[in-house]
């Protein structure tokens, strides 16, 4: 047995620092991506005393910003490189939750196994490594979903008060992953409905997980609801509902490629998944992962397909949704499928370990050939030759970022739509435009824009970009290119009708290439009254 504790204890090193190189790699190298730049600006606003919805729209639960404003002097230093490292470090704490409810819930026996082997699935991925390393809501929803989980995963049916401290606590974890991504709101529900079913003797549980979860939601929405509730109906509701669902075949398709893009971002996880069916159909039903009262795999079943339905259910539905998903669903994969072995004499000890190896390796693979790394090096692809980077994209983000704070001096606004730039150039953008590329909304009139947060309509939009007080302006492919809340292309009439207002007042003076997400050309302008112009660049 203790040859066998030094086999786990040196599995579990040599997995954890394969995950720290790949996290570490996902922040240095991984590709920039425009949402980075509105949740920093939004955590930047909170800092200052701003409050979404009231002062400024956005499109999510108030949490991440009002954490990240918490560490909001590491993004003024470091700026989206800095607000990586912190969201890196939440993604792997929370593979870290992962394998402990695994281990907790798995069967004696098994729970050394189900922890390492759900840590390995989740740390050992390179598409989970970037998603969780990238500033997206999905690193913190995971800490707070995972952490309610394992709360709740640690009452045991018999200690009604502990149990019931458990469940409020478990119940606010998962209130405030609802108020980092509603459709966590999901597993709240799910957790409570299945607590129960699973124990219909005593509602303690059912009634204490309501409780925490009532008032965790309250403290997280009660101040938009106060303030601005048209605003936070807005960004929580009508702006995701908006978004016109295609015609039956492309919403087949939309979905299809939902999933299929999701088998192939997990795959090691997916080939498990198949495992468990196969085995179950061959072994029938297996002796699960609870005992007497206590919480079961099932809950995480239950709170991960919930919130998997949701997403789906989405008219766009996007795979990486489900990278705060994914550790839920890896957890009950690993125990159900370690809750039908649980009984097989084959299964030693010694050949537990050998599996966990196999598994490891099979999950570096999978890394190793994940096309998420090809991008860390790679453009892209022109006919036959590839597109090599010439420096990562969040150091030629920065680069752009410290030019334009020392050209704005005091002046500290800046007119763009590229928000991660002005997080690093540590400007204001005129307001209505702290959304980024999502901040236009041509089809809304002037009292809707102000209803839902203060966005842009057409007439606002003109306006600011004829007139801004802004020294200078910077804009990206993305820039003056999306129609809200649709999430369009703009026409080409219209993109030109933008383009000619800012160039009626602006002048380009550089232009900085394959910049950002898309790696589309940044031009730098200045405004055409400026005394001492800068020296135009090709």
């Amino acid at each position: 047995m203790k040859k066998l504790s030094w086999s786990y204890g040196g599995l579990f090193g040599v997995s954890l620092l394969a995950a720290l190189l790949l996290s570490s790699g996902s922040v240095l190298f991984g590709n920039l991506n425009q949402d980075e730049g509105w949740y920093l600006y939004a955590a930047g606003m909170m800092a200052r005393g701003f409050e979404p919805y009231r002062d400024f729209a956005f499109t999510q639960g108030p949490m991440l910003p009002r954490v990240y404003a918490l560490f909001y002097d590491v993004v003024q230093a470091q700026g989206v490189l800095g607000a990586r490292v912190l969201t890196a470090l939440l993604g792997l704490a929370a593979c870290g939750l992962a394998s402990g409810l695994a281990a907790r819930l798995a069967l004696p026996g098994w729970k050394r196994f189900a922890g390492l082997a759900t840590f390995m699935l989740l740390g050992l991925n390179a598409y989970h490594a970037y998603f969780s390393a990238i500033v997206k809501t999905y690193s913190l929803c995971s800490v707070f979903l995972l952490g309610g989980l394992l709360l709740i995963a640690w009452t045991d049916g018999a200690r009604r008060l502990r149990d019931s401290v458990l469940c409020v606590a478990g119940g606010l974890l998962l209130a405030l992953a609802t108020g980092t991504r509603l459709s966590a709101g999901a597993a709240l529900g799910a957790a409570g409905i299945y607590l129960l079913v699973r124990d219909r003797s005593s509602v303690a549980r059912w009634v204490s997980l309501g409780v925490g979860g009532l008032v965790g939601l309250a403290w997280v929405f009660g101040r938009g609801l106060l303030q601005a509730p048209e605003a936070l109906r807005f960004g929580l509701l009508d702006y995701h509902s908006l978004r016109e669902a295609p015609g039956l075949a492309q919403t087949l398709i939309l979905k299809a490629g939902f999933l299929s893009r999701l088998v192939q971002g997990y795959y090691p996880a997916a080939v498990l998944t198949a495992l468990l069916v196969i085995v179950w159909l061959v072994l029938g039903k297996g002796r699960g992962a609870s005992i007497g009262k206590r919480v079961g795999t099932g809950v995480l079943w239950s709170a991960g397909l919930a919130m998997t339905a949701v997403h789906l259910a989405a008219p766009f539905p996007y795979d990486d949704y489900q990278v705060m998903v994914m550790p839920v669903l890896t957890g009950a994969v690993v125990c159900s499928l370690a809750g039908l072995l649980v009984d097989s004499s084959f299964w030693t000890p010694v050949r537990r370990v050998w599996l966990l190896l196999a598994l490891g390796f099979a999950c570096v693979l999978s890394a190793g050939s994940s096309p998420v790394l090809q991008d860390w090096m790679v453009i892209g692809r022109d006919r036959i030759w590839w597109r090599m980077k010439d420096r990562p994209d969040v150091l030629k983000l920065r680069d752009a970022g410290r030019e334009l704070k020392v050209r704005l001096g005091d002046d500290r606004l800046l007119l763009t739509q590229d928000t991660y730039l002005a997080v690093e150039a540590d400007a204001m953008v005129p307001h209505g435009m702290e959304m980024g590329p999502f901040c236009y909304y041509p089809g809304f009139t002037s009292s809707e824009a102000a209803s839902a947060g203060g966005v842009l309509n057409r007439e606002a939009l003109l306006d600011i970009l004829r007139s801004a007080e802004a020294e200078f302006a910077a804009f990206s492919g993305y820039g003056l290119a999306i129609r809200s809340p649709e999430v369009t292309e703009l026409t080409p009439a219209e993109q030109a009708e933008l383009r000619g207002a800012l160039e009626e007042a602006y002048e380009p003076v550089r232009t900085v290439s394959d910049f950002g997400q898309g790696h589309t050309p940044l031009t730098i302008y200045q405004r055409k009254s400026s005394v001492a112009p800068l020296e135009k660049q090709p």
